[in-house]
């Protein structure tokens, strides 16, 4: 089973591209980071295990019961006193960017105890073990329990992945550093892109030329710095070109130590573009699972990507039939019949 730890919140969002102070009524579905990869593994056909902190009322029960429509083992987690994080979301079109709100200071995730989570039996029988930054973000005690997560991890030799997802209204970025810098050397993949190195780890291209675009060996420059201060074998960066809100160009490199591995670049005409990095994360986790060959696992998470931001929501109601299509070609977007 593939566990993921996070937090889930409840997204409102007004209806196609009104503005809030525009909307007298929001649309809700549910989403977060990590729920967001094992959703989509499960989507993919993987077993997957949700763990979390939900409030003891009406809305963890519609949490749950939404991860369990989504063929997510909800087994392991814990209810307490206390509310739902909440975020706001105005989707952009055009030039106008796309608007985040967050609403999720005293969450019951945020407040609980690390001994909450009994990472030996959680994690005991586990293939693969994900998280991301925005966890140990939460408090000292999600970054405690992350590290015991990870170090439980290590102990019955799971594979561990992270994307450091770095949010600046969470933490500041040398807490992050600091933070993130205990935690990475337990991962053995790496998902983040080249903004993120930078702006949290101070990681830039050894030789960037003047032009503001970065080649292949850029990529590369980040992806051996990166291995060489973390020991991380497995570096994968996502590349987004943002022509507008609703045009974007989209691809991504993989680092194994070795060689460096680039996608297909596609452009993207954009619905809905959260969720985003979680369907690369999740499409590069199925990829090595199944045993695929590193350009394979790459252009399967970049193509596994690429439709997610044809999706409506947090989720990537994705096949990896669907995936694996589009990867061997067909992106014309004919009606299947």
């Amino acid at each position: 089973m593939i566990i993921t730890f996070g937090e889930m919140l409840l997204r409102l969002s007004p209806p196609g591209y009104l503005r809030l102070p525009q909307t007298q009524t929001l649309n809700f579905s549910f989403g977060g980071a990590e729920a967001n990869v094992a959703a989509s593994l499960a989507f993919f056909g993987k077993s997957t295990g949700f763990v979390t902190g939900l409030p003891d009322n009406d809305l963890g029960q519609m949490c749950k019961a939404e991860l369990r429509r989504w063929n997510i083992n909800t087994d392991e987690i814990v209810t307490r006193p206390g509310r739902l994080g909440i975020y706001f979301c105005e989707k952009g079109v055009s030039q106008r960017p796309s608007k985040v709100l967050y609403d999720r200071s005293g969450s019951v995730l945020s407040q609980m105890q690390p001994e909450a989570f009994n990472w030996e039996r959680i994690l005991r029988h586990a293939e693969w073990f994900h998280f991301t930054g925005i966890t140990p973000a939460l408090g000292n005690n999600m970054e405690k329990a992350v590290l015991d997560a990870c170090r439980t991890a290590k102990k019955f030799g799971v594979k561990i992945s992270c994307d450091p997802n770095y949010r600046r209204n969470l933490w500041d970025r040398q807490t992050a550093e600091n933070v993130l810098s205990q935690i990475l050397p337990y991962v053995d993949v790496l998902i983040t892109n080249d903004g993120c190195a930078d702006e949290v780890f101070g990681i830039r291209p050894a030789k960037q030329s003047s032009s503001d675009e970065l080649f292949p060996e850029d990529y590369r420059s980040v992806a051996e710095q990166l291995t060489d201060r973390f020991g991380i074998k497995t570096i994968a960066l996502t590349i987004r070109k943002s022509i507008s809100a609703s045009c974007n160009r989209w691809s991504a490199v993989l680092y194994d130590s070795k060689k460096l591995y680039t996608s297909l670049e596609y452009t993207l005409q954009v619905v809905d573009r959260v969720g985003g990095g979680d369907s690369f994360a999740a499409g590069l986790i199925y990829g090595i699972t199944e045993g695929y060959e590193p350009s394979l696992i790459l252009e399967f998470a970049t193509a596994a990507s690429c439709l997610k931001h044809s999706v409506e929501g947090d989720v990537n109601f994705v096949s990896a039939e669907e995936v694996l299509a589009l990867v061997q070609g067909d992106g014309t977007g004919r009606i299947l019949r």
